[in-house]
């Protein structure tokens, strides 16, 4: 059985549902806790970590957190169901020729998309190694479909140390940092704490970009060697239809529905709200969750000409936030368990009891990988890993900035791995994940060799 076979068959015999493995989590979390820490509160210490979980389940600024990730998502789907969006990957396909061609054609866009924004990667990739596909088939163009499929993937390898990156963009709000160990550290370590640290010392810092350009330049290399030594595949795809919407006849006030001048105008007032409002923390680079939502909503409503269109598009994309929206809450309890019980502190001096400065950001990039398998979500594994990393930062005074990225690196490079992310593609392309595994986990490969050789650099 090829290495391929075998991954996705212990995925398919050993792996529910994501929904499910957060639940497994939270029962494992609940019985750690009941053994392994004491009961401080004077009540029954089974009782007393419900209630831990409960107001983790509804930890308001977590709820918000969760928000957010389902807005960058589905924001993200948007734009890419938008015609200017649809012109772009049309233009793309034209220029395919062969199989070479076509991996760089579709690596090298999903890789600067998703670095801007992890849902518009995500779509963009899928619709434009489909269309690839559909361009090859009807020009007689003989190119290897998994391989594109792979390439039409990559970009969830470099999402979390780009600008939509859940972990970098939540410690730059202020109080984020506080709030989320607030209750687990000692006062002490709470002082130490920033108001804000700012994605000018994350995803825009000197080395993160290095990395960034690494791993693309490493990539688009890797893919384009791989054409030259795989077999062309059949093709057998129908048209894939982009979101559409026919002109309709509307009476009255449904016509500001259709109307491309009020959508256009409100676009544009958002936009300029937008630059209003943030201009100073552009200059700093210091970027936030509602900063990036701001500007793709405007952005959205502006490309797509018409709020039904947009709302249209909306509807369509919305399905994909289906696993935040009911899995968030579960892992925000985990987080409560945590916290709530001690566990936090207890793992956290486990940690820094055998790393250094040098190994804790390595250890964080493995450790975030794994978790990654059983957490498919960058959003729920900073709210359960986040306060482990960051106490443990703090106590062996490792830069925050660095074991931050490391976290952000291991958590999306192994998504390679990780079939979750890689659904809406399957659908779009028509592949299956045992097709596309063999390239991806190559990408992984050398991701992470990148990865560990910039956090031992920097």
């Amino acid at each position: 059985m090829g290495l391929t076979k075998v991954i996705e068959h212990i995925f398919r015999r050993y792996f529910p549902s994501p929904f499910t493995i957060a639940v497994l989590l939270t029962l494992l979390t609940m019985g750690l806790a009941l053994v392994f820490t004491e009961n401080t509160t004077g009540e029954n210490h089974f009782f007393a970590i419900l209630s831990y979980w409960e107001n983790g389940i509804w930890n308001n600024a977590l709820l918000v957190f969760a928000y957010q990730m389902m807005l960058i998502l589905v924001l993200g789907h948007v734009l890419v169901l938008s015609k200017p969006m649809e012109q772009l990957i049309l233009r793309i396909t034209g220029w395919v020729t062969n199989t070479s061609s076509a991996t760089v054609l579709v690596v090298l866009p999903t890789l600067l998309v998703s670095f801007f924004n992890w849902g518009l990667g995500l779509i963009f990739g899928a619709i434009l190694a489909r269309k690839v596909g559909e361009y090859a088939q009807l020009k007689n163009i003989a190119i290897n479909y998994p391989l594109i499929g792979a390439c039409g993937y990559s970009g969830l390898m470099v999402w979390h140390g780009g600008i939509s990156g859940s972990a970098p963009l939540k410690v730059a709000e202020a109080g984020h940092l506080k709030g989320l160990l607030e209750g687990v550290a000692d006062a002490k370590i709470l002082q130490t704490l920033p108001e804000t640290l700012s994605t000018a010392y994350t995803i825009f810092s000197y080395w993160n970009l290095i990395v960034f350009v690494l791993v693309t330049l490493c990539i688009v290399i890797l893919a384009y060697y791989l054409s030259k030594r795989t077999e062309p595949t059949p093709l057998d795809l129908k048209r894939y239809e982009f979101a559409s919407l026919e002109r309709e006849n509307s009476e009255g006030a449904e016509r500001l529905d259709h109307s491309p001048w009020v959508s256009i105008l409100f676009g544009i007032l958002v936009l300029a709200a937008f630059f209003v409002q943030y201009l100073p923390a552009l200059k700093t680079l210091n970027l936030t969750p509602n900063m990036l939502n701001f500007f793709m909503l405007g952005l959205a409503i502006l490309l797509h000409g018409s709020f039904k269109r947009f709302l249209m598009a909306v509807e369509e994309a919305i399905g994909d936030t289906a696993g935040i929206l009911i899995q968030f809450p579960l892992y925000f309890g985990i987080m409560g368990i945590m916290a709530g019980s001690g566990m936090i502190n207890e793992v956290s001096n486990f940690f820094a009891s055998i790393s250094t400065t040098t190994t804790l950001p390595i250890f964080t990039f493995f450790s975030a990988g794994l978790v990654n398998i059983f957490v498919p979500s960058g959003g729920g594994q900073w709210a359960i890993q986040g306060p482990l990393v960051l106490q443990s930062a703090i106590q062996l005074n490792v830069p925050l900035p660095k074991v931050i990225m490391a976290l952000a690196y291991g958590d999306q490079v192994t998504n390679m791995l990780q079939p979750f992310w890689a659904l809406p593609l399957l659908g779009i392309t028509k592949l299956k994940a045992k097709e596309i595994l063999p390239y991806t986990l190559l990408f992984m490969v050398i991701g992470s060799l990148i990865y560990i050789a910039g956090l031992l650099i920097f």
